[in-house]
């Protein structure tokens, strides 16, 4: 497991295929109707309580296109905040400013809505132990912001990339011929850190002999998961997954595995609602 951090590199790349995305050859509708020289005050808010992600991605987009803008940011990522809470000030160039709303805004309500998710799952297992993991699922291109955003909700990340960490799957185990044999070959192959997907207990009992390091305890019911956590008796981490949700995710908890894995938190986290208000010039401004 690895955990990203959200470095220039990772920022840009993502503004460069937002912007050239939103963008094409111009935004014809703010060049027409505002005129050259114009200059704005915005205040962004959040409507809703939420775990914010993504302001530098956001603010980024927003210097990308109005450079010389007096840019404020009131919050940080991580921070839970109220609704109503102004998140950012900024003042400048209103062609610039407002070409890059859409895609700031974008960022910063995906990235947000994946933390404030994310964090309601932590909040459902505190205090049993059990650690909250992302996943591979996450919408193409967005694995590092994606990711980074869970972790700004509380969240462990999981392997970023298949060269990130070794997980026996279903798939693997059924050309393997068994879960025992694809571990086996996967430490006659050198690997370390050995993860095996197990769907009964007789699968985590050749996983366990063949030499895993960790198990994935894919769908099992509460009573399996507890007689999992039996059979293992902490020789091993184990890792439930399948079809988590908010409303199942304690009682999971509370059977006594070490991790649960859960990709709705990536790939089914709404969008949170964050505006960008105009702020009108007070007398002596």
């Amino acid at each position: 497991m690895s955990s990203p951090s959200l470095n220039a590199a990772d920022v840009k790349a993502a503004v460069d295929t937002a912007l050239a995305e939103d963008l094409g050859l111009g935004d014809l509708t703010t060049n027409a109707v505002i005129p050259a020289g114009t200059r704005l005050k915005l205040i962004m808010v959040s409507r809703q309580d939420i775990v914010v992600a993504g302001m530098p991605v956001a603010l980024e987009a927003f210097h990308r296109l109005a450079p010389e803008a007096d840019i404020s940011a009131e919050v940080t990522d991580g921070n839970a905040i109220k609704a109503g809470t102004v998140m950012a000030r900024l003042q400048g160039p209103a062609a610039g400013l407002l070409s890059a709303e859409r895609t700031a805004l974008n960022f910063l309500q995906t990235l947000s809505g994946i933390a404030t998710l994310t964090k309601a799952y932590v909040e459902k297992i505190k205090g049993t132990g059990a650690v909250l993991l992302d996943t591979r699922k996450t919408i193409p291109g967005l694995r590092i912001l994606s990711k980074y955003a869970t972790s700004m909700g509380g969240a462990t990340n999981h392997r970023m990339r298949l060269d990130d960490g070794v997980l026996i799957k279903d798939n693997h185990i059924a050309v393997a011929g068994s879960a025992g044999e694809a571990t086996k070959r996967a430490k006659d192959a050198g690997l370390s850190g050995i993860q095996v997907e197990c769907d009964t207990i007789e699968q985590l009992r050749q996983a366990i002999d063949a030499g895993a390091d960790r198990v994935l305890l894919d769908n099992m019911s509460l009573d399996m998961l507890r007689q999992a956590v039996a059979v293992t008796a902490g020789r091993i981490p184990l890792e439930a997954s399948g079809g988590v949700t908010l409303d199942t995710i304690r009682a999971i908890a509370e059977t006594g595995v070490d991790f649960i894995s859960v990709g709705a938190i990536t790939m089914s986290a709404p969008s949170v609602d964050i505006g960008l208000d105009l702020v009108a010039d007070q007398p002596g401004d």
